[in-house]
């Protein structure tokens, strides 16, 4: 049981690579990861294949022992480690970030199991995008992440659950809904099951999501 809703016209994959189709606009991509690394290598898998016309051009973690620094380094793709703690403050730790973004060019920032709270500065309004392991507003806010959301929704009896892309704002899981996608709970399952369940839909949503977005903005992917 999968269900889809956008809030964008559909768009048609065109082939592409990490360095971007010849003669095609191709989305430069930031990716922002605190963990294993799952959706980057999804993502970098799809556009390796030719159906994502992006190019990942830089990778920032917010921990130095995330696996997917070494996922990065498998599809050759810079990656940096900017730990808060090791920063003076959550500004400092913030302007880091952003300045290893703009260095990289990237026009669209995807976080991908990012765990901060990221201010995000006028010129990257409206650019930078999340995908919440339910459907939004429902299971959303501040520690919602990860099995906190599964172990909630079993909780709750719901019978259907999913994805959700977004825009991103200054608060957790408020921003516009860019798509959605569902699949059902079971009445065996487990967070990790669920958890598994929901991924599924997840490596479908977020490059479905990555289209849409780079569509408005006259990218083709």
């Amino acid at each position: 049981m999968t269900d889809v809703s956008e809030t964008g016209p559909e768009t048609k994959p065109e082939t592409g690579n990490q360095t971007g189709s010849q003669g095609r606009s191709a989305l430069k991509l930031a990716v922002l990861i605190s963990g294993s690394g799952r959706t980057l290598e999804n993502l970098a898998t799809l556009i390796e294949a030719g159906e994502l016309n992006a190019r990942i051009v830089t990778v920032v973690s917010s921990r130095t022992d995330a696996f997917g620094i070494q996922r990065a380094a498998k599809f050759n793709i810079p990656a940096e480690a900017i730990v808060k703690k090791q920063c003076k403050s959550a500004e400092d730790f913030s302007d880091l970030v952003w300045k290893n973004i703009r260095e990289a060019g990237a026009n669209l920032v995807v976080l991908a199991g990012w765990m901060n709270l990221l201010p995000i500065p006028d010129d990257y309004e409206a650019r930078v995008i999340n995908i919440h392991p339910a459907l939004l507003p429902d299971f959303g806010g501040k520690g919602m992440y990860g099995d906190h959301v599964h172990e909630a929704v079993l909780a709750s009896g719901c019978k259907i659950t999913g994805c959700t892309v977004h825009y991103c704002d200054n608060a957790y899981d408020t921003g516009q809904i860019i798509l959605q996608r569902s699949c059902p709970v079971l009445d065996d399952d487990t967070p990790d099951s669920l958890a598994a369940r929901v991924f599924e839909q997840e490596c479908i949503a977020y490059p479905e999501a990555i289209r849409l977005v780079a569509g408005k903005r006259g990218a083709d992917v």
